[in-house]
């Protein structure tokens, strides 16, 4: 028995010696590939979009030299997989280094502007901003694996006024801005959206919108805007209506099911009706940046209401409340760092098109504009749940729609539930960029290099040994965060149609009597 132990032991080795005999020998490929490609974006940044570098005529001979070089590593580099007749995808993996690595070599005079600029600084202003870049982004590492990461970050955005002096300039603001973070700060350390329905919170949450649009509504009559047509408030109305048709829906249909008498066929055709007809109300209200960002409010949150079981039906609307808040905030900042005069926003249309000699380069807050947004969409995802919860969700989320198992309608249904929190923030930060005068570009290109980094930590954190919900965890992990650039541009395209398209109806013309 000792032996046959022995044994097994030794066998177990080694399989796991044979089959990760090359793991190391890859990993560094990829990772060297990773930090080449990071680098690369961050020189494409400051050569494009900022003002640290100075055009220098390309030297022929040192690009030949250079080229020459990079060829004949690549050349040894497969003369030695080769002679081990390593598989096909080896090449891939240990050969990708070498054009990218080219690519950055190639941008030495960019290198040396950049050190030239970061060494004239304070030594302290810089290892202060690599400090806090560094502990950022492990913060959103760790919010992968404990929500309650994203609380500690929301803490910290709280005192961000306070840093950086914009409570001075704006102090309402900086206030609502502090109590709206620790609000939100709340929903990370609640427990992942359990199987126990809590209806009077979803009913709690369709109220406080009906209540919040009204108030709303009020102070937009309120308000002067001669752009304003008064016909358009009619939509709000209509999408009022609709969300206490939602609340109504909800508690109607869980009664319903509480009895056993089943889902109500009007609730299934109401539902069905909103889940439809509300994204074309939205495109026929006015293009005026706060009422189509509260236009877009209302019209998710019919939705998302027929969605809710519990606390997570009050996500939606903290989480607004914030976007919103930040978008006056970047305004003081723009002011407190003299980068560009203050627009009116309550007259600001997002249908105005800004001619691309109007953007400016990129500055050092833009960064942490960038980062925001990074920070909004992790916070949007794991706010009310974590990768395990969003595998086995509960079924009485879709209870209003359907109640007969049809797993493709159900996991259609779901995606959209955890789509709706995204395109708000994603709504937001279309807002922040157009106001800010910034292009798409250089923040996405800002965004690519976080998640890169952010990547680069999750391919290391991959398993292959545990529980098949352990290594399903890791590989998610790496795939959501890989994947997370291309799905910022989807939400970014999705947001630029929402907010800039309407779809316009014949309207009664007025005769005026002479």
């Amino acid at each position: 028995v000792s032996l046959c132990k022995t044994l097994i032991n030794l066998a177990l080795e080694g399989l796991s010696y044979y089959h990760t005999y090359d793991r190391l020998f890859l990993g560094l490929s990829i990772a060297v590939s990773f930090v080449g490609w990071t680098t690369y974006v961050i020189l494409v940044i400051i050569k494009a979009h900022t003002n640290l570098t100075k055009t220098v005529p390309a030297n022929k001979k040192k690009s030949t030299v250079l080229f020459y070089g990079f060829a004949s590593a690549g050349m040894i580099i497969t003369f030695f997989l080769l002679i081990q007749t390593c598989p096909w995808t080896y090449y891939i993996y240990c050969l990708l280094p070498v054009p990218v690595w080219y690519a950055v070599v190639k941008e030495i005079p960019v290198i040396q502007d950049l050190a030239t600029n970061v060494l004239s600084l304070h030594i302290g202003q810089s290892a202060g901003f690599l400090f806090v870049c560094i502990l950022g982004i492990e913060i959103l590492v760790f919010s992968f694996f404990y929500r309650s990461a994203l609380t500690v970050g929301l803490l910290v955005f709280a005192g961000w006024p306070v840093i950086t002096q914009l409570w001075i300039q704006a102090k309402t603001k900086a206030l609502i801005w502090t109590l709206l973070c620790v609000l939100l700060a709340i929903f990370p350390l609640m427990p992942v959206v359990g199987r126990e329905p809590n209806i009077p919170l979803v009913i709690a949450a369709g109220l406080l919108t009906i209540l919040i649009s009204f108030f709303s509504l009020t102070s937009l009559c309120k308000s002067e805007n001669k752009y304003r047509d008064n016909e358009d408030l009619k939509v709000y109305f209509y999408q009022m209506f609709s969300v206490a048709l939602s609340t109504y829906v909800v508690g109607s249909t869980h009664n319903s099911l509480k009895i056993k008498q089943g889902l109500p066929v009007m609730n299934q055709i109401i539902s069905w009706m909103t889940l439809v007809f509300s994204p074309l109300l939205l495109l026929l209200s006015p293009t005026f940046l706060f009422e189509r960002l509260f236009s877009i409010l209302l019209s998710l949150m019919s939705t998302y209401l027929l969605l809710s079981t519990g606390y997570e039906a009050l996500f939606p609307l903290a989480l607004f409340g914030l976007m919103f808040v930040w978008i006056n905030m970047e305004q003081e900042a723009l002011q407190h760092y003299g980068l560009s005069l203050k627009p009116k926003l309550a007259v600001f249309n997002f249908t105005c098109t800004m001619d691309i000699t109007q953007f400016r380069q990129l500055h050092l807050d833009d960064v942490r504009r960038s980062f925001f947004f990074v920070f909004f969409i992790v916070t949007a995802f794991f706010g009310t749940g974590n990768i395990a919860s969003i595998n086995s969700f509960d079924p009485a989320s879709v209870y209003c729609f359907l109640t007969v198992f049809s797993p493709f309608m159900m996991g259609g249904l779901l995606l959209l539930k955890v789509a709706i929190p995204f395109v708000l923030v994603s709504c937001a930060f279309e807002a922040v960029q157009v106001t800010t005068q910034l292009s798409s570009q250089s923040l996405f290109l800002i965004v690519l290099v976080i998640s890169d980094i952010m990547a680069l930590h999750f391919f290391f954190l991959v398993k292959d040994y545990g529980s098949w919900l352990d290594i399903g965890t890791s590989i998610s992990h790496y795939v959501l965060v890989m994947s997370l650039t291309i799905f910022m541009m989807v939400m970014n395209g999705l947001a630029q149609l929402l907010t800039t398209r309407r779809l316009g109806l014949p309207r009664r013309n007025k005769h005026h009597s002479m």
